[in-house]
């Protein structure tokens, strides 16, 4: 090539064919295209000078053509795609062969990795569903809800997916950069009416911006004005049909509650990935007028009524900026409330069902850390099977190092014995997606009944990005499971490939292979440890003594149906030994909390409080230690002047020296109404078991407390002494359908309402005791998998002790002590890890637990260790009684 010269002035301003340059750049090889570019380009500007650019530009093109020539010419993509594939085809061949030649330890891999993956495909499943919540909004990323962090005055601490109806006012005409908004409120409910057709119906009050904001496609009607009038009513297509069948609903009126309200619109059914679910919209219009009378609607503190704000953002808006002038407007009106303290915080709508949980929440949603520790717990138990394969697949080096050996002679690189034994292992996942697909359609089902809130959340249907995400999860795990096998056989030296290389070791003389298998067993143990302490906790707490009796309670809610005719014939049934009313049940998280005074007017605190009737306190045994039952029976709730008081709030307020009979008598002031001791109470838990004792009060519930439309709401409680539960239960509910035949009977006993109130650690437990199940299942086979390797390698020596005089039992303790030690170590990290983490983590959330028993504590290792001498002994004895004239009749 010649030497290059800097253009001169008269060549500068012509510059040769674009398009024979990049023709030439095109089919020309990367490392000779700049040299040959640039020769081309001198040649141009020479012949610039002597011929002129016409002519420079011509011959430009002729060379650019004349240097096609085969050593110029790259290697077409097709060529090197078509050999890839030809490789691919060859190592998936030899692969198949491999596993087939291999039978029983091939079973192993393909059962191990099946079993792992079916967790994965759950796991996956279970992600897909969750993440797809929402997605049908066109306008989603960016539409926001307003959260509510409340700080009350009292102290108490509350966090809400609800706020205030002033909120959503005060950013409509404060907050300048948001496109828009909408406030609605989720308490329309009632038996809706038409013709003779009574059909019970829910759903949100809305601004008419809720049709513009959510994509609701409207089958019939006018989205911008079909909630704009008083009294107007959306239904979904479904909710439609129930109330009017085939006849046609837009334009109709339905009847409620003594309101009329017309048919506006018709909207397709919501989705089911949404976290909203409604059957109607009525105009927010409609209780507008309801709010100016109760200003406590309007307060800015009022964030604890189910009232709901959606923001949303213009394209070109930036959130952080919007909810500057957020904070503005809270650090404004937290001035002028004497209530609580409110911070708002934005909350994206695709983050909503993998976010906190929030009081007021409109759907269960999923924690982010609760998903974070499934999301581990399932990875462990995946790296576990794929332990497995690189431990037999490094196990069984030896008699693979003649055939890496005799590959690297007629000159395979590295790259290639790594791709050989990858494809092997992803060949080997693929055929493991099979088995772990069927095992996940049978596992579904029971997946879903771990908690009734996930039938609720998730459906786990198969779709196609589904199972594309499930064969890419196949391969990453084959690609994962042979990785350290791949990097081990591709870095064996050819002199030694025939050489008996039977470890890779590791530090202290401990093996990579047996590091691996004391991690697996450490894993399985710290798995089945725990679900055995969670499991005895759990039933701990259930039988827990909660200071009042919850045996053979049904509490049935009273759907807003007057109580007396229902109770009158409760009693007379004799299964039934006593009936009384309350307003909530208490000891499975419900709470109802009112400002308290004693002597000290100035200092309100918060205490909690259930109202309840004369009978109430017998029929669920409390014990009185001082006074008695409600003295008066007053009709209406201006009248109410008893309270009876825990020792709680006597140690609160230090009432009377907190001496419970001298209390009695005493006043205090309970929501600025004066109320007299009349009794006190043992104390007992109010809430569930993860809270400490709180102080508590209960008032008398009069004819007219909690009335909504002269219908009353709360509970009956009724004590039932049969023996048979089941016609009983029938009993009832002829009962009450002839109190109320529209409505289904909403009645549970008081132990199930408790345990449903712990469904979140009963479904933890069944998830680890699953992942436990699977755990040791895995560990299992690989144990399996390694014992019989190693009694087939030593089956030779075994047979030269056995003619030199050893006994069975010698040779059975001599293959088996280093598994044996192997599990020693693995318990000896596993069983303090697990005492640990539960006593400084887990149960210092119960400050009521039982201390951990021995049982829970070893009853796993018992059950790993007994699992572990029938795989390890069944196969050392099938090796100690064979025949030594067998074995080394060939030697």
């Amino acid at each position: 090539m010649s030497a290059r010269q800097p253009a001169s002035n008269s060549g500068r301003n012509h510059q040769p064919p674009r398009w024979a340059q990049r023709f030439v750049e095109w089919y020309c090889k990367p490392h000779l295209a700049e040299d040959l570019v640039g020769d081309l380009n001198e040649y141009f500007e020479r012949n610039v000078r002597s011929m002129g650019p016409r002519r420079a530009k011509l011959i430009y093109i002729i060379d650019a053509f004349k240097f096609f020539r085969t050593y110029t010419v790259r290697t077409p993509k097709f060529v090197n795609v078509l050999i890839n594939w030809i490789m691919i085809g060859s190592y998936v061949k030899t692969s198949v062969r491999n596993v087939s030649r291999n039978k029983l330890f091939s079973t192993i891999n393909i059962v191990g990795l099946a079993i792992g993956m079916s967790v994965g495909l759950l796991l996956i499943a279970f992600m897909h569903d969750l993440l797809s919540y929402d997605k049908f909004n066109e306008k989603g990323s960016r539409i926001y809800r307003m959260t509510s962090h409340a700080k009350f005055r009292d102290g108490y601490r509350e966090k809400f997916a609800s706020t205030s109806v002033r909120i959503g006012k005060l950013i409509r005409e404060k907050v300048p950069g948001v496109e828009e908004v909408v406030i609605m409120r989720s308490e329309f409910s009632g038996d809706a009416q038409v013709s003779d057709n009574v059909v019970p119906l829910t759903g949100f009050y809305a601004e008419p911006s809720m049709l513009r904001i959510f994509t609701l496609p409207m089958l019939k009607g006018d989205a911008a004005t079909a909630l704009e009038e008083p009294y107007s009513i959306v239904l979904t297509e479904t909710s439609a049909k129930k109330l009017f069948g085939t006849s046609e609903a837009f334009g109709k009126t339905i009847h409620m509650d003594s309101l009329d309200y017309q048919v506006t619109g018709i909207l397709k059914d919501v989705p089911f990935f949404s976290h909203i679910q409604f059957e109607s919209l009525v105009s927010f219009s409609t209780i507008e007028s309801r709010m100016t009378k109760d200003q406590d609607f309007l307060k800015w503190s009022s964030v604890w009524h189910r009232n709901y704000v959606y923001l949303l953002l213009p394209e070109s808006s930036s959130a952080s900026v919007v909810q500057a002038q957020i904070d503005a407007i809270c650090a404004e009106e937290n001035k002028t409330d004497d209530k609580a303290t409110i911070h708002l915080t934005l909350l994206p709508l695709y983050d909503i069902m993998l976010g906190e949980d929030l009081q007021h929440t409109l759907r269960p949603v999923m924690p982010g850390i609760v998903l974070w520790i499934i999301s581990g717990l399932a990875l462990v138990v995946i790296l576990s099977a794929c332990f497995n394969y690189t431990n037999l697949s490094i196990a069984r080096s030896m008699r693979r190092f003649k055939e890496v050996g005799l590959r690297k002679v007629i000159g395979a690189g590295r790259s290639q014995v790594r791709h050989q034994f990858l494809a092997e292992a992803v060949v080997i996942s693929l055929a493991a997606l099979l088995i772990s697909f069927a095992m996940f359609l049978v596992l579904r089902p029971q997946f879903m009944s771990i908690a009734p809130e996930l039938l609720k959340m998730v459906k786990l249907e198969i779709t196609v990005p589904m199972a594309l995400a499930f064969i890419v999860f196949s391969m990453a795990v084959g690609i994962v499971a042979g990785f350290l096998p791949a990097i081990f056989f591709a870095r064996v030296n050819i002199i030694h490939a025939l050489k008996d290389v039977s470890t890779v070791r590791m530090f202290k003389g401990l093996s990579f292979r047996r590091g691996l298998v004391v991690v697996q067993y450490t894993l399985t143990l710290i798995f089945i440890t725990s679900t055995l302490i969670g499991y005895v906790q759990y039933k701990d707490i259930l039988a827990f003594d909660l200071g009042f009796n919850t045996e053979n309670i049904l509490n049935i809610s009273l759907q807003k149906n007057a109580p007396n005719a229902l109770i009158d014939k409760l009693k007379a049934m004799p299964e039934v030994t006593g009936v009384s009313q309350s307003r909530l049940l208490t000891s499975v998280g419900n709470a109802w909390g009112v400002q308290m005074k004693y002597k000290n007017l100035r200092d309100s605190s918060l205490v909690f409080t259930n109202i309840i009737d004369e009978n109430y306190i017998p029929l669920h045994g409390y014990k009185l230690i001082a006074g008695q039952n409600f003295i008066t029976r007053p009709v209406t709730r201006e009248a109410t002047s008893e309270v009876i008081v825990n020792e709680r709030t006597l140690r609160q307020f230090n009432i009377a020296h907190r001496d419970p009979e001298k209390a009695i008598g005493e006043e205090v002031l309970l929501d600025n109404k004066k109320l007299t001791i009349v009794g006190v109470i043992k104390d007992f838990h109010y809430g569930k078991l993860d809270d400490n004792i709180k102080p508590v009060v209960f008032t008398y519930l009069t004819p007219d407390a909690f009335l909504t439309r002269d219908k009353r709401d709360g509970l009956v409680n009724v004590r039932i002494n049969t023996s048979d539960p089941v016609e009983t239960m029938a009993r009832i509910r002829e009962v009450w359908k002839s109190v109320d035949p529209v409505h289904p009977l909403e009645a549970q006993f008081y132990d199930d309402s408790i345990e449903d109130a712990y469904s979140e650690l009963s479904a933890m437990i069944k998830v680890i005791g699953f992942l436990s199940f699977i755990a040791i299942s895995i560990a299992s086979l690989g144990l399996l998998g390694m014992v019989v390797f190693t009694t087939e390698t030593r089956l030779k020596e075994m047979s030269i002790r056995k003619v030199m005089g050893a006994t069975s039992g010698s040779l059975v303790l001599l293959l088996s002590r280093g598994f044996v030690v192997l599990l020693a170590v693995s318990a000896l990290i596993a069983l303090p890890i697990t005492y640990l983490f539960f006593e400084r983590v887990v149960l210092t959330h119960f400050p009521f637990h039982n201390p951990i028993g021995i049982v829970e504590l070893f009853g796993g290792l018992l059950a790993v260790l007994t699992i572990a001498f029938i795989m390890i002994g069944s196969q050392t004895l099938k090796t100690a009684r064979s025949n030594p004239a067998e074995t080394l009749k060939c030697e």
